[in-house]
């Protein structure tokens, strides 16, 4: 089962609800055990970045977490602040991040005074490499996006889409069984879907 970890941080529910609506059946949960037996893990967020550090902590399940990450390699979505929270810091808080990829969470300065940040609103994604998680999407992927703060890989082996904004920044990124992705799939209609789908039924 698909399992979405709750730290008061994220959409849990239209996260879950997205995937019933493609056939999935995923639970919302901070119990230890289910943690532990889940095939396939969601890191959701949305909110400051260490405020998330902050819920993991207080929450217990780092240890855990780690453990069925990096150990086990069970498959792993971040989503937005999700996303962020698998890197190294960000700018925006003091905290260190989870460290599962080797980057780093930078605010939006841009160069072209037009561009409002936050960045917010459907933008599109442009594959950097393939990869089964973007595989057969519909034509020109658009998805939801809303944040201050982009991820910055430091090993662009680990860069998997990218979206413009001034100039490209890194909307997704897959490092071995982590995968994270800066847009909301569960707001962004058939491409989230596609999306959700591949990671429930093609990752592996």
């Amino acid at each position: 089962m698909i399992t979405i970890v709750d730290y008061n941080m994220g959409n849990l529910g239209s996260i879950r609800n997205m995937l019933r609506k493609i056939g999935q059946e995923a639970q919302v949960t901070a119990d230890p055990v289910l943690i532990e037996n889940a095939d396939k893990l969601v890191l959701p967020g949305v909110g400051a970045f260490d405020a998330g550090m902050d819920n993991l902590e207080r929450s217990g399940l780092i240890p855990l977490l780690n453990r069925r990450v990096l150990e086990d390699r069970v498959p792993t979505l971040g989503i937005c602040l999700g996303m962020q929270l698998m890197t190294r810091s960000s700018e925006e808080g003091k905290r260190a991040g989870l460290g599962w990829v080797d980057a780093e969470a930078l605010r939006f300065r841009p160069a072209d005074a037009s561009l409002k940040v936050p960045h917010m609103g459907w933008n599109r994604v442009m594959p950097a490499r393939p990869s089964l998680l973007t595989d057969e999407l519909p034509a020109e992927p658009r998805f939801y996006f809303v944040h201050s703060f982009y991820v910055r890989c430091h090993d662009y082996a680990d860069v998997l889409l990218t979206t413009p904004f001034g100039v490209p920044f890194t909307s997704g990124f897959q490092h071995g069984n982590v995968w994270g992705v800066q847009f909301h799939p569960e707001k962004s209609h058939k491409f989230g879907m596609a999306l959700l789908r591949n990671f429930a039924t093609k990752v592996d």
